[in-house]
């Protein structure tokens, strides 16, 4: 996404869209790794879709327990217009409605998405960017990995649960990659991310920086952005993508 230059440097706008419910089929199932389920879906009624974000999300509605729909947040991680498929990756955890209803899927198989409502727009005209997520923020790094200029210093810092799921992501930005596994540095996230962080020197000129992980984890990781990196709070997005024992729960810590 190229910055707008009518407006000034590192200017992050906000897009709106007309929120309707659209049903699509699925198309192909693959496991990208042991742990992340990418379901490509395909529909008429992505004619007029828009996703401008790298970290959008669209509502996803799937039968809960008591066969009433409930409702998931997960990003578009690719879409096509012209072929009118949209791409979900789904982190493989907890077994919640949504989980298992993207382990069971096939290839025919129908659901209802709603949205986005909306975008946020950062434009592509920072010296950095600094992405640090669990696995439920994987798929908005990726689409941010691959959207972003050729060059640019990009630092990934993600925890997965073993080596077996470190993704390749093909990026023509210069990407430093650190993948901390949890077999290795023990089950506290907050604290294996920041050890990473502890030890990053960061590149120099202005830099954008988002975290997406559990709220908790986030909170941690904003605190340590702003008060020890001391960076400015315009220039970063914190978001609690779930909430240890609150199924479906999202924070935003921005």
């Amino acid at each position: 996404m190229i910055a707008n230059t009518d407006t000034a440097p590192h200017t992050i706008g906000r897009a709106r869209f007309e929120g309707r419910r659209r049903q699509l089929t699925v198309a192909s199932v693959e496991y990208l790794t042991p742990k992340m389920l990418r379901l490509v879906f395909t529909s008429p009624d992505l004619a007029d879709f828009e996703s401008q974000g790298a970290d959008d999300h669209v509502k996803i509605f799937v039968p809960g327990d008591g066969g009433e729909p409930v409702m998931r947040d997960y990003t578009p991680r690719a879409f096509d217009r012209a072929a009118q498929k949209l791409t979900l990756d789904f982190a493989i955890h907890e077994a919640g409605p949504a989980t298992a209803w993207a382990l069971a899927g096939k290839p025919g198989d129908q659901v209802e998405i709603g949205g986005p409502r909306g975008s946020r727009l950062v434009p592509d005209d920072f010296d950095w960017y600094l992405l640090i997520a669990d696995e439920t923020g994987l798929p908005a790094i990726g689409r941010r990995l691959e959207e972003l200029r050729p060059g640019v210093p990009v630092i990934t810092v993600v925890t997965v649960e073993t080596k077996a799921e470190i993704q390749a992501i093909e990026t023509r930005a210069a990407w430093a990659a650190h993948w901390v596994c949890r077999d290795k540095a023990g089950p506290d996230d907050a604290a294996a991310l920041l050890k990473v962080l502890e030890g990053l020197t960061l590149p120099k000129g202005d830099g954008y920086i988002w975290i997406a992980a559990e709220a908790s984890v986030t909170k941690a990781l904003k605190a340590h952005a702003l008060g020890r990196l001391n960076h400015p709070a315009p220039w970063m997005r914190a978001g609690g993508y779930w909430l240890q024992g609150a199924a479906g729960a999202r924070e935003a810590l921005d």
